[in-house]
């Protein structure tokens, strides 16, 4: 089965077909460094991991860009609020944001461009759409003629008429047309000189769009094979990204569009405004980043993800059944043939669970599906009586490969056990072996009650877990 997503872009599935056969050039939408990052920045950040993560162990080479906007409105507005640079303000937040990706074990990216490194070529994109019409200076604002690009609105499947003007800080006296947007936006006496910068139009900085097509362009050419991002970017940013792109250089700017859905609380958008924001760090104090990443990824990425407590709470239970059926192989002797490598897992036994998993993977990124055949080799592993250990082991890497290698979820480590709880445990299975069941449940209750849980296994064999 050939690996096909959904593209915005052409409104339905399509087979992957990259630019360069054994590359992808992918860029991905990043934070505007103003605030922590939040469970909504968590889920589109994991979700392309995952796909980053399936294109690499697929054969290709992935050129993987990720960029911070570090000049914005709301930077220069918290900044000032805070008495504050907005270098430091912004500083203060991408350190943030790599903390908690860090432990939501999100690869980093090839290269993270930022806007603030970027106003030379900036400055020279804009220069072009001038030079070819498609933008126009005005008063020391440069702005983008929207309708003189013929294909506004083929990502967003608007009609142009119908539209409203997509720029962040509206500027309508100086416009041609109402649905023209900022490219550079002249300085005002109110900001701080760091964020005002010398152009061919005075003074000024980069509008918002205008930074995503020369950060990835620069970065991976004029065509890219994927450009990502929250389904909220699709209109205006991903649509005048486009727009700016093919109108300074003639060529497609991304083959594929791939866009995450939103995180919603009681079935609405997470937001600052409705009170039902939730920061990633308060999340990651409460359950653990594994739990969290397992939990995005439980949803298909283009459906919503509604967020509650409860439901964070389930997906616990719901990881802690594969942990165990991968803690039960993991006490099973090792084979007299030795260890195993990863090359070894196409055996006839496993070959299906491993088939069953790629087809959920090409089919759109399916990351549920792909957790749904995890729970049947579980299912699997707990119904057997006995274990043998050659498919022990390869049923181990398997797992292993889907949890850490596919999905980036970190298989449970063991703990070291306190020994008067390993002395509880030892004499819990002497009574079990005596039919001392009172003092069998004595044993346990006493484990329990210092923070674990036994796990009985066959052969009169347990399991220690913290709670």
């Amino acid at each position: 089965m050939a690996l096909s997503f959904y593209n915005t872009l052409a409104g339905k599935c399509e087979i992957f077909k990259p630019i360069s056969p054994n590359t992808v050039n992918m860029y991905v939408c990043g934070i505007t460094p103003y605030d922590c990052v939040h469970l909504g920045h968590a889920r589109a950040y994991v979700v392309f991991d995952v796909v980053r993560r399936y294109l690499s162990h697929s054969g290709y080479t992935v050129n993987f860009i990720q960029n911070f906007t570090d000049i914005d409105d709301k930077i220069i507005n918290r900044a000032q609020e805070r008495s504050i640079a907005p270098n430091t303000l912004s500083e203060t937040y991408i350190v943030d944001y790599f903390a908690q990706m860090d432990r939501l074990n999100v690869l980093r990216a090839s290269s993270y461009p930022r806007v603030s490194q970027m106003i030379p070529q900036i400055i020279k994109f804009i220069q072009v759409l001038i030079d070819k019409g498609a933008a126009y200076e005005r008063n020391g604002n440069v702005l983008f003629s929207v309708r003189k690009f013929r294909g506004y609105g083929k990502l967003s499947k608007r009609n142009l008429d119908d539209m409203r003007a997509g720029a962040r800080v509206e500027i309508d006296e100086e416009k041609n047309d109402p649905l023209d947007f900022a490219l550079w936006k002249k300085s005002k006496p109110s900001e701080p000189p760091e964020v005002c910068f010398d152009s061919p139009w005075g003074k000024g900085r980069p509008g918002w769009h205008i930074e995503c097509s020369v950060m990835s362009t620069e970065a991976l050419g004029s065509t890219l094979d994927i450009h990502g991002g929250g389904q909220d970017l699709i209109f205006p940013h991903h649509e005048n990204e486009i727009a700016q792109s093919e109108a300074a250089t003639g060529k497609p700017f991304a083959n594929y569009w791939v866009h995450n859905g939103f995180v919603t609380v009681n079935k609405e958008k997470m937001s600052k405004s409705l009170g039902n924001f939730f920061t990633l760090s308060d999340i990651l104090a409460k359950f653990p980043p594994r739990v969290v990443r397992y939990y995005l990824l439980g949803q298909h990425y283009r459906s919503p993800l509604d967020f509650s407590d409860d439901k964070l709470q389930a997906a616990a239970s719901s990881l802690a059944g594969i942990d165990n059926a991968a803690m039960r192989l993991s006490v099973v002797p090792a084979p007299a043939s030795g260890n195993r490598t990863l090359e070894n897992l196409e055996s006839a036994v496993l070959e299906p669970v491993l088939e069953k998993f790629r087809e959920a993977m090409d089919d759109d990124f399916s990351t549920e599906k792909a957790i749904a055949v995890l729970h049947e080799l579980k299912n699997d592993i707990l119904n057997r009586a006995t274990l043998e250990p050659e498919w022990s082991e390869r049923a181990f890497n398997t797992i292993k490969l889907f949890m850490e290698d596919y999905l980036g979820i970190a298989m449970i480590k063991d703990e070291t056990i306190p020994r008067e709880v390993e002395a509880l445990a030892l004499q819990r299975a002497e009574a079990r072996t005596a039919k001392d069941w009172k003092k069998s449940d004595d044993m346990r209750a006493a484990i329990t009650a210092a923070g674990y849980k036994i796990e009985d296994l066959p052969g009169n064999k347990y399991r220690l877990l913290k709670i």
